[in-house]
């Protein structure tokens, strides 16, 4: 497949082009700015605003005060799991993972209590099977495509070749319009693309493996069909969709442990935040207001 098309940048910010108009990203970059808030403590244990100030960078927020409080209520559920744990003296046991790392006696604490104290039922055969038929869309393996692109390179911000590239472009997509059989010959002698040497073809292609426009233009191709123009940070591209394998649908059997996994993640998760919010109605909170669903355990 050819280098060009493989977008490896997804999740990341692109430096290719800086001086392309985006709308700004919000500043999530955690201030260093004093919030005025007032004392915090849990059944008159005080959460110092130096731990606060340490835990605001695990919150991103858009603003100072935002991220204070989000740091400060997980302050809060965790002091008051500790609380509960050592109440009822549960043993601490640290596990180490896979990478050797050892986790602490507050950790261990936290997840001796809540395996202690959650119980959490598991889903039984004719709940998975009901899950399974009510949501069939989730258990399809993806399309694949096979397919072929002539590509005009060129950068976005360069502003002057860019629109050169697209009239380039433009021109060879209205002589295939009358032509399609010369699409090999053009992907040959114009694109940019080492492709081109195959006749524009990029093999089969899944999800993930081309730029996110890419991946939507072939989405909306008939096999056969060329498409219009389409912009990515390479350039322009015209793609033909030669062949398009739809996914197919798994048997039960195949994504049962799947489906397990994900029921029982699922009801954890609730049946913490109700035992959460438990503590928190039984608890003196002062200085916050904490909702058990704002608890870390259960995001």
């Amino acid at each position: 497949m050819a280098a060009l098309l493989i977008d490896h940048s997804a999740g990341r910010k692109s430096s290719e082009h800086p001086h392309e108009h985006r709308p700004a990203a919000p500043d999530t970059t955690p201030s260093r700015e004093r919030v005025a808030m007032p004392p915090v403590t849990v059944n008159d244990v005080p959460i110092s605003r130096k731990a606060i100030a340490a835990e605001v960078q695990n919150f991103p927020a858009r603003n100072p005060g935002e991220g204070w409080r989000a740091a400060t209520r997980a302050l809060v559920i965790r002091e008051l799991l500790l609380q509960e744990a050592r109440r009822l003296d549960i043993a601490v046991e640290q596990r180490t993972d896979q990478d050797g790392r050892r986790e602490t006696v507050e950790d261990a604490l936290v997840r001796g209590l809540i395996e202690r104290e959650v119980r959490v039922p598991e889903a039984d055969e004719e709940a998975l099977r009901r899950f399974y038929e009510n949501n069939l869309r989730r258990f399809v393996t993806p399309s694949l495509y096979e397919a072929d692109h002539i590509l005009i390179a060129a950068r976005r911000d360069e502003r002057e070749a860019f629109a050169a590239a697209r009239e380039k472009a433009s021109s060879i997509r209205s002589v295939l319009a009358a032509a399609p059989d010369r699409y090999a010959e053009f992907a040959r002698d114009c694109s940019d693309c080492p492709s081109g040497a195959l006749g524009g073809s990029l093999g089969q292609i899944g999800p993930g493996d081309t730029t996110s426009e890419f991946e939507a233009a072939l989405g909306d191709l008939a096999p056969g069909e060329i498409s219009p123009l389409v912009e990515t940070r390479y350039g322009i591209h015209l793609i033909r969709l030669t062949r398009r394998i739809d996914g197919r649908r798994l048997p039960f059997e195949a994504v049962r442990e799947r489906i397990a996994a994900y029921l029982t993640e699922h009801v954890n998760r609730q049946a913490t935040a109700q035992y959460v919010s438990l503590l928190v109605g039984r608890a003196d909170i002062k200085g916050i207001a904490v909702d058990g669903s704002a608890s870390p355990l259960v995001q």
